[in-house]
C-alpha cells in the first residue's frame, strides 16, 4: 500500500471527485436522530449535539420551502431477528428494541405532521424499505442527507441513494460521528466516490433558491 502526501490532489488527478448537480425535487432525510447518540449513559453516546441543532434548521427551512422531510428510526424485537447478522455484529443495537427509550427520537428533533416516518432494521435506509421505489414515483430527484453516524447509516443511505439514480448531498455540519478522525475519513471518501458534501449554510440556500 503506497502512502501519499496530498491525498485530494491524488484522488482528483485519478478521476474522482466529480460533481454532481442537485435537482429540483429535493427531499430531507434525516437519519435516526434517536436519545441512543445524545444520552451519555448510553453505549452508543457519540457527542453529535452540534449536528442535531444543524439538522434541526435544516428541517425548518425545508419545512418552511415545501420540501419533503422524511425520519429514520430503527427498531427490533427482543430477539434482534429482523437485524439478521448485523444484529449479532453490534450489540449496542440493543438499545433500538422495542419498548427501550434509548430507540425514541430526540426530543429536539421529531416528526412534525406532515413528516414521513422510516422503520429500519439495517444501516441504509433504502435496504428493505421500498423507500426508493416510493421516492421515484414521486420524482424526487435529490436527498440531501443529515443524521447518524457518518461510518455507518449515513453512509450506507449516501451510496444506495446514489445506486437509486438519485443525487445524495451530504451536509457536513449536520452529520457526526463518535470520533473526529472517523467524521473525516468517511466524509473525504464520500466527497470522492459518492456524494456532494455541501454546508449547512449551501443546503440552506438550496432550500431558499426553491422557493424563489
Amino acid at each position: 500500500m503506497r502512502a501519499v502526501e496530498d491525498l485530494g490532489s491524488d484522488y482528483a488527478a485519478a478521476g474522482f471527485g466529480g460533481a454532481l448537480q442537485p435537482g429540483a425535487r429535493p427531499l430531507l432525510l434525516l437519519i435516526d436522530f434517536a436519545r441512543a447518540y445524545f444520552d451519555p449513559e448510553s453505549p452508543l453516546y457519540a457527542g453529535v449535539e452540534s449536528a442535531r441543532a444543524s439538522a434541526a434548521r435544516l428541517h425548518a427551512a425545508a419545512r418552511a420551502a415545501g420540501v419533503p422531510c422524511l425520519f429514520t428510526r430503527v427498531e427490533y424485537s427482543p430477539d434482534g431477528h429482523e437485524g439478521g447478522v448485523f444484529y449479532k455484529k453490534i450489540a449496542a443495537l440493543k438499545a433500538f428494541e422495542t419498548g427501550n427509550p434509548l430507540g425514541d427520537f430526540t426530543p429536539e428533533l421529531e416528526p412534525l405532521p406532515g413528516d414521513e416516518v422510516v422503520t429500519k432494521h439495517f444501516p441504509s435506509a433504502f435496504f428493505g424499505t421500498g423507500l426508493a421505489e416510493a421516492l421515484h414515483a414521486r420524482e424526487i430527484d435529490t436527498i440531501i442527507i443529515t443524521g447518524l453516524s457518518t461510518s455507518g447509516c449515513v453512509r450506507a443511505s449516501a451510496v444506495d441513494a446514489l445506486c437509486h439514480g438519485f443525487v445524495p448531498l451530504v451536509v457536513t455540519d449536520a452529520v457526526g460521528d463518535r470520533d473526529a478522525k472517523v467524521q473525516a475519513a468517511n466524509l473525504f471518501d464520500l466527497g470522492a466516490k459518492t456524494a456532494e458534501l455541501v454546508s449547512e449554510a449551501q443546503a440552506a440556500a438550496y432550500l431558499a433558491s426553491l422557493t424563489a
